[in-house]
């Protein structure tokens, strides 16, 4: 089961890259993540303030595999991981924007290996890649694997 599960991630990190972050955004509707997905450990559960460049209201996902290594205390998240951040108007009303990070061994080994994707409310993508804001906002969390909403280590 493992090894199925270990060639699905391959599989999926694949067509991230391939699709632009089309094929993350598939993924994260076909699992309902804002279901089935846990919130960060050590983080209030649902709403919570946020701030620039996110929204002022948040909420944050994060997968099994990002959860299990949260809960580790890993050094870093493994491939796989993910971590999606709903992003909301100061009232907690309008959704502005999704964002995301998944981890893709060998993507972009300077920065963390980190997938960077923005999505709008409706999926449309925003911002995939290598997106340089991200880098550069989360290069002050270097130390926490470029994660700022959890303590890995």
């Amino acid at each position: 089961m493992r090894k199925y599960l270990a060639v699905a991630v391959l599989m999926v990190s694949a067509l991230a890259l391939a699709g632009g972050g089309e094929t993350l955004w598939r993924a994260l509707q076909q699992s309902m993540y804002a279901v089935n997905w846990h919130y960060v450990p050590g983080r209030p559960a649902g709403f919570y303030q946020g701030s620039e460049p996110h929204g002022a209201v948040l909420r944050t996902f994060v997968n099994n595999i990002a959860y299990d290594a949260i809960r580790a205390e890993a050094a870093s998240y493994p491939e796989g991981a993910i971590i999606a951040k709903e992003n909301y108007s100061a009232d907690g009303q309008k959704l502005g924007a999704i964002t995301v990070m998944k981890k893709i061994k060998g993507y972009d080994p300077e920065h963390g290996d980190w997938f960077w994707a923005k999505y709008g409310p409706d999926g449309k993508v925003l911002a995939a890649g290598k997106v340089a804001g991200c880098i550069a906002c989360h290069a002050g969390a270097e130390e926490q694997d470029w994660v700022f909403s959890a303590k890995i280590k």
